[in-house]
C-alpha cells in the first residue's frame, strides 16, 4: 500500500464506486488564487477550444500536457494530489495532461456520457489504470452542470465510443443499460472540493442553465506501468517532480506563461473530439 493523505476507507470507496469526493482538497485561499489566475489568464483564454454539444451550446476547454511553472502546475504536482492518485492507482503516476473547463452562464454546454479510457485507449495505453481529479473552482451544482457519475460503472470495462455531435461518447445502448442498473450521482461541490474518478467511470455533465459560471481544473494521471506503447498527442511516462503543498500559495495567482504549449484540436488524434 502506497502512503499518502487518503485514509484506507477512502481508497476502498474509490475501488468500489469508481470515484471519491474529497471536501476542501484546496483551501479557500488556494482556490481563490487559482480562480483569480484562471479568470485573468489571457493565454489560457486565447488557447481555449470551443467544444459544442448536440444542442449548440459551447464549453471553453484549455488543455496542456506539461504542468508548467504556474499555479495550475503547482496544484497538479502537489503532494496532496499526486500522492492521493498514487494511493488510488497503486503505482507511481505521471502527469498525463490538465485542462481548464469553463462553462459560462446560460451558454455552457453539456458533455456526453463517456469514459476517459474510451479516449485514452486509442493513445496506446494498454490498461485502464488511469484517473482524473476534477477540482471545483466555482460552486458546482445541478443547475450549472456539475459532474455526474454512474456509481460502480468502472467495473463494466471499456465501453465502445463513437462520434456524437462534435464530441466522442460511449455507446448509448450500453449507457442506458448501465443507468437502469446503477445509481446516478450528481457531484455537487463547493469551491476547493474535488472528485477523483477512475478512467473507466462513466461520467457526463449537463449544460449550464444558471446565471453563474462553472469552472473547474481537471488534472489527469497515468501510471508508470501503463507507459503507452506508441506516441500520441499526450506524453509517455515522464517522471513527475512533486512539490510540497506550500508551493501552491507560494506560486500566487500566476497564470500561464506566453510560451506554454496547449493542445490544438487539429493535433488531437483521438477518435472524435477532445473531452473533459
Amino acid at each position: 500500500m502506497m502512503t499518502g493523505p487518503l485514509q484506507l476507507q477512502q481508497i476502498r470507496e474509490f475501488e468500489e464506486h469508481g470515484f471519491l469526493i474529497v471536501k476542501s482538497l484546496l483551501t479557500s485561499d488556494e482556490t481563490a488564487l487559482v480562480l483569480q489566475a484562471a479568470r485573468e489568464d489571457e493565454t489560457l483564454r486565447s488557447n481555449a477550444m470551443d467544444v459544442v454539444d448536440t444542442k449548440g451550446r459551447t464549453t471553453h476547454l484549455s488543455l496542456w500536457n506539461h504542468p508548467g511553472d504556474d499555479v495550475y502546475g503547482a496544484i497538479c504536482r502537489s503532494r496532496r494530489v499526486v500522492e492521493s492518485m498514487e494511493q488510488l492507482l497503486g503505482d507511481e503516476v505521471y502527469h498525463y495532461h490538465s485542462k481548464l473547463s469553463a462553462k459560462q452562464p446560460r451558454v455552457g454546454g453539456a458533455w456526453e456520457w463517456h469514459q476517459d479510457y474510451g479516449y485514452w485507449y486509442q493513445n496506446g495505453c494498454l490498461y485502464p489504470d488511469m484517473a482524473s481529479v476534477f477540482i471545483a473552482l466555482d460552486p458546482a451544482t445541478r443547475e450549472n452542470g456539475c459532474l455526474q457519475v454512474l456509481r460502480g460503472s468502472h467495473k463494466l470495462g471499456r465501453v465502445e465510443h463513437g462520434r456524437f455531435g462534435t464530441q466522442t461518447g460511449a455507446d448509448p445502448e450500453r449507457v442506458q443499460a448501465a443507468m437502469a442498473r446503477m445509481e446516478l450521482v450528481y457531484c455537487e461541490m463547493e469551491p476547493g472540493d474535488a472528485v477523483f474518478f477512475h478512467g473507466n467511470t462513466l461520467h457526463s455533465s449537463d449544460a449550464n442553465q444558471s446565471e453563474k459560471p462553472r469552472w473547474g481544473l481537471i488534472c489527469c494521471y497515468n501510471t508508470k506501468h501503463n507507459d503507452p506503447y506508441k506516441d500520441s498527442h499526450h506524453p509517455r511516462f515522464t517522471p513527475l517532480q512533486k512539490l510540497e503543498d506550500s508551493a501552491i500559495l507560494s506560486m500566487g495567482a500566476k497564470g500561464s506563461e506566453s510560451g506554454k504549449v496547449f493542445l490544438e484540436r487539429s493535433k488531437d488524434k483521438t477518435q472524435g473530439a477532445v473531452k473533459a
